[in-house]
């Protein structure tokens, strides 16, 4: 019923900047918080930036001031700007949206399939 799909990521380098993007659709009444989440290989995930939907940011200190959330309601779109990539940075960001599927329907989570982020030093 509901579909969330990341793109943007891929290899770069020390230093570099990519930009997620995560696109909600199908049977969508209204969205909630949209988050971003990262799991390296063998650590669990862990919760990267989050955004309200009145646009209230929120960010693991270990990101803050290279890592910027927005979101575009009208496309139910979230996005991660990510700037100043460390090797650390390196693991597969998801994407997860609170969205309710009518009005009469709590809030579900649900959560996209994952896209790589390689940094390299």
């Amino acid at each position: 019923q509901v579909q969330l799909v990341e793109s943007g990521g891929g290899l770069v380098q020390a230093g570099g900047s990519l930009r997620l993007s995560c696109a909600a659709s199908g049977r969508i009444f209204s969205i909630n918080t949209m988050a971003w989440y990262r799991q390296a290989p063998g650590e669990q995930r862990e919760l990267v930036a989050l955004i309200s939907s009145g646009g209230i940011t929120n960010y693991v200190d270990s990101v803050k001031g290279r890592f910027t959330i927005s979101r575009d309601n009208a496309k139910n779109t979230v996005y991660l700007q990510m700037n100043s990539l460390k090797p650390e940075d390196t693991a597969v960001y998801y994407c997860k949206a609170e969205i309710r599927n009518t009005w009469y329907n709590g809030a579900m989570d649900y959560w996209g399939k994952g896209t790589l982020v390689t940094v390299s030093s």
